[in-house]
C-alpha cells in the first residue's frame, strides 16, 4: 500500500504470510474468520441506511416465523404465489403508515409512496429503504420479470416494473398478503424498529490496521475504510496519495452503544496508534496519515475531548503532546473495495498495538491476538 513500507516474508506452519515491517510497530497474525471472530451477531451484521438490521435470517428461523402465517400468506410468501387482482385487503388502504413484511416485520414501503396503478395490486414507486428489498430474475410462466423479496427473510413480495410514476418511474407491485400495515400513531413492533446504533469516525494512519482493530471489539457492528475531512467529493486512493486533497484515511465504525460505549472506543483508538505523531504514522508521511477523531454531535465531541485531555499525562506518551484533531465529521467517502477487510484478506500486519488498546479500554476482544512487542 505504501511505498515507504518494507515487505518481509516470514514462514508460518502452513504458508508464507506477508507482513509489513514497521519501525517500533506490532507484528501480529490476524485470526481467521471463524466462530469466535467476526460473527453474524457482531461485525458481519448488515445494517441498512435507515438503521434496520437486514442480516439474512437462517432458513430455520424463517420457517419458524412462517409457521404462524395463514395458508394464503404462506403460499404467497414462501411459494412465490400471487393473489387475485383487486382482491387484496390493502389495495384500497388510504391510511398513513408503513407496510412491513408479514413474515419478519422489516419495513418495506411507506404510505406516501403508494399510488393507484389500476393493476389490481397495491403499488408503490419506491421502497422504504433500498436495502430492504432485493431483486432477482423471474422467468416463470414464459415471461421475464423482476421479482422482489424481503432482504431479511427472503419472502416473496411481488414484482417491480419500469412503468411507474415520477420520480423513479418504477412500479413495485405487491401482494397484500405479503404485507402487514402499521398505521401512523400505532406502536411500532420491535421487529420493525431501527436498531439503537451510533457511528464514530477515526483516523490513525493507514486505515488497514485501524479497521482491523475495531473489528475485534464486541458491540462493533461494522467497520469500513474510507476518506474524510477533505475538499473534493468522491476521492480516489490515487488522489489521496498526492496528499493535497485534505482527506485523512479514516474508518467508519458502526456500534451498539448498549454493548460498547463511545468513550471506550475513543480510549481504544488513542492507544491503538501513536497519537503524538503529526501527519504521519510510522514510516507513512503526509496529512492523509494524520490522527483524528471526527465526531457526530456535541456529546461525542465532549467525550472525545475529555478522553484526549485525560490521556495527555499518561505514562505511555512520556510527556509527548497528543496531536489528534477532534472536530465534527465531514462526509465519509468509502475507499475502494480492495482496501476493505484488507488485513483479514491478506494476512498482513500493520502499525496498530492491539494488546495495549484492549487493555487501556478494558475490552475483551472477539478473537485472540498476540503481543505486538
Amino acid at each position: 500500500m505504501h511505498p515507504t513500507i518494507s515487505i518481509t516474508l516470514f514462514a508460518t506452519a502452513t504458508a508464507a504470510v506477508v507482513a509489513l515491517g514497521l519501525t517500533a510497530a506490532p507484528n501480529f497474525n490476524p485470526p481467521g474468520r471463524d466462530a469466535n471472530t467476526m460473527t453474524t451477531s457482531e461485525s458481519d451484521r448488515r445494517i441498512s441506511a435507515s438503521g434496520h438490521d437486514v442480516t439474512p435470517l437462517s432458513r430455520a428461523r424463517v420457517e419458524e416465523l412462517a409457521s404462524k402465517l395463514t395458508p394464503e400468506q404462506y403460499r404467497i410468501t414462501q411459494k412465490s404465489g400471487t393473489e387475485q387482482a383487486f382482491c387484496g385487503t390493502l389495495l384500497d388502504n388510504k391510511k398513513e403508515g408503513m407496510y412491513v413484511c408479514v413474515v419478519c416485520g422489516l419495513p418495506l414501503f411507506k404510505s406516501e409512496h403508494k399510488f393507484t396503478s389500476g393493476t389490481g395490486w397495491p403499488s408503490f414507486f419506491t421502497p422504504f429503504d433500498p436495502d430492504h428489498v432485493t431483486e432477482k430474475a423471474d422467468e416463470s410462466f414464459g415471461m421475464v420479470r423482476v421479482e422482489i423479496e424481503c432482504a431479511r427473510c427472503g419472502s416473496h413480495l411481488g414484482h417491480v416494473f419500469p412503468d411507474g410514476p415520477p420520480p423513479t418511474g418504477q412500479r413495485y407491485c405487491l401482494n397484500s398478503e405479503a404485507l402487514a400495515f402499521v398505521e401512523k400513531g400505532e406502536e411500532v413492533p420491535l421487529e420493525s424498529r431501527p436498531m439503537a446504533i451510533e457511528t464514530g469516525y477515526f483516523a490513525g494512519g493507514c486505515f488497514w490496521g485501524v479497521e482491523y482493530g475495531f473489528q475485534q471489539i464486541p458491540g462493533v457492528i461494522s467497520v469500513e475504510s474510507g476518506y474524510q475531512q477533505g475538499r473534493i467529493d468522491n476521492p480516489t486512493y490515487k488522489q489521496i496519495c498526492n496528499g493535497d486533497t485534505g482527506h485523512a484515511e479514516s474508518v467508519k465504525v458502526v456500534f451498539d452503544p448498549k454493548k460498547v460505549s463511545y468513550e471506550k472506543l475513543v480510549r481504544f483508538f488513542l492507544f491503538l496508534h501513536d497519537p503524538t505523531q503529526l501527519n504521519r504514522q510510522g514510516p507513512d508521511f503526509g496529512t492523509q496519515y494524520r490522527s483524528g477523531i471526527y465526531t457526530v454531535g456535541a456529546e461525542q465531541q465532549a467525550v472525545a475531548s475529555k478522553v484526549k485531555a485525560e490521556l495527555a499525562t499518561a505514562a505511555r506518551f512520556s510527556g509527548r503532546k497528543i496531536v489528534t484533531e477532534v472536530e465534527p465529521a465531514k462526509t465519509f467517502w468509502p475507499a475502494e473495495d480492495y482496501h476493505q477487510d484488507y488485513i483479514m484478506k491478506t494476512g498482513r500486519s500493520c502499525h496498530v498495538d492491539l494488546p495495549a488498546a484492549f487493555q487501556a479500554a478494558d475490552i475483551q476482544p472477539l478473537g485472540k491476538t498476540t503481543k505486538s512487542k
